[in-house]
């Protein structure tokens, strides 16, 4: 990958329906030189797909929180994730160093929903307790493919 390369992901992450005419105006190459080059960065892999993203209110989750995971005694990063994938409103997660375990990061409908999803991961084998923080107001998000 070169300079252009990274040129033409950071012109797709603005506005992935870019045109290869506009994004090639932007960088200064032709639109056929542009789409040679996406091919080969989909072939590659470098980029794995294109998608939307849908404001999560829009589509009923209004309630984000983040949540800590305690486990008793030694839980794999593979039983967490088995664990976890069972709880659809988790929507992101990851070990973490510190006193916590896992790091999850919620959506749900309301605090209802929320707080039925949280039992569900608390009632897991090996799951100790949880600490959550709800968002109340969003301060900067960056996509998380950067």
């Amino acid at each position: 990958m070169d300079s252009l390369d990274y040129q033409i992901i950071d012109q797709l992450r603005q506005n992935s329906r870019a045109g290869y005419g506009d994004i090639g105006e932007v960088i200064g190459l032709s639109a056929s030189a542009v789409k040679r080059r996406v091919d080969r960065l989909v072939s590659d892999k470098v980029i794995r797909r294109f998608t939307i993203q849908v404001d999560p209110s829009i589509e009923g989750l209004a309630t984000e929180a983040y949540v800590e995971l305690f486990c008793r005694g030694t839980v794999s990063p593979d039983e967490l994730r088995r664990i976890l994938s069972s709880v659809p409103e988790v929507i992101d997660a990851g070990t973490v160093t510190g006193s916590a375990d896992a790091i999850l990061h919620m959506r749900s409908r309301d605090i209802a929903s929320l707080e039925n999803a949280l039992e569900r991961v608390r009632v897991a084998p090996n799951v100790d307790h949880t600490r959550s923080a709800i968002v109340l107001s969003k301060l900067i998000h960056r996509s998380s493919e950067h």
